[in-house]
């Protein structure tokens, strides 16, 4: 068990590969703030090499549990949200890995402003081989979504959920929680792949506040494996966006936030990225999707 009393806990819900969690587990060790402690939830993979490194650790703030079947990525990560316990909680990607003043610069702004729902660092992008790298997407997020600017700042309401609606600039890996407010939300079941900001949207309805933080203290990985690459190859990411923000409309109409629900309608950063994909989609010859793609781009 990791030692009590730790103020950032990082739960690491593992599926991949060894070789990106040792290099996340070692990016935690390196931390400049040593108030941190390390669960990593391993959904029962064959990979049983994984089993022998945590073996060699004697770290005690590091904590590795091994569930006896495989229950799925979003109930493993259920599993690390309620199995926590320190005031600040991330559930960061196995394939992910903290810059050396992440857990520093987080204790910092939870000491500045503990009643934050949720503290979002800045983050930079790498690929599969840890080179640094600046694709459409997150041009589009950092550039044009995110808000500009040079010192920590507390953002919320219908503002701030209209502004996720048109385009989501947050990084799910990298957020951390106050322990208190993520436990009283679940994970909705349908929406695998956009579940993160389904329960973020939850929080804001909840009265959350997200404080944003310049400081760029996180490494999240974009490689073509990814869970969310793979479902744009057939367009099933675009149908259960679709079904999500039917949904966002649905809450947020009752509330009277209606920057929201224009925001939802619109989806615009999700409909211009279908476009952005149609070209290849056709190139193959791949008609199904191009026409799934089309009625995002396009409908209602």
């Amino acid at each position: 068990m990791p030692e009590p009393g730790a103020t950032v806990g990082i739960y690491i819900p593992f599926w991949g590969e060894l070789e990106y969690l040792r290099t996340a587990v070692e990016s935690v060790q390196a931390q400049t703030d040593p108030d941190w402690s390390l669960t990593v939830v391993n959904d029962a993979h064959p990979d049983r090499s994984v089993d022998a490194y945590f073996g060699t650790l004697t770290d005690p703030r590091i904590r590795y549990v091994r569930n006896e079947t495989n229950c799925g990525i979003t109930e493993n990560f259920r599993r690390c949200v309620q199995m926590a316990t320190e005031p600040r909680i991330v559930v960061m990607g196995c394939d992910d890995f903290l810059l050396p003043g992440y857990v520093e610069t987080v204790r910092r702004a939870h000491a500045l402003h503990p009643q934050a729902g949720l503290i979002q660092p800045g983050v930079v992008v790498k690929d599969e081989h840890g080179e640094t790298v600046s694709t459409l997407a997150d041009s589009v997020k950092q550039k044009l979504m995110r808000p500009r600017s040079s010192e920590p700042v507390l953002l919320g309401g219908d503002k701030l959920a209209a502004n996720l609606m048109q385009g989501n600039w947050l990084y799910w890996p990298s957020l951390a929680f106050r322990r208190d407010a993520i436990q009283k939300h679940d994970f909705r079941d349908g929406f695998p792949v956009i579940q993160d900001l389904a329960l973020i949207l939850d929080l804001l309805l909840d009265g959350e506040d997200l404080l944003l933080v310049p400081q760029t203290v996180f490494a999240y990985r974009r490689h073509s494996s990814s869970a969310s690459s793979l479902e744009l190859m057939d367009g099933s990411r675009f149908e259960g966006e679709r079904r999500f923000f039917r949904h966002a409309v649905q809450l947020a109409g009752p509330r009277g936030w209606k920057r929201t629900v224009r925001g939802a309608r619109m989806h615009l950063t999700s409909r211009l990225h279908a476009l952005v994909l149609l070209p290849a989609t056709l190139r193959r010859g791949d008609l199904r999707t191009a026409v799934l793609v089309l009625r995002h781009a396009f409908g209602s």
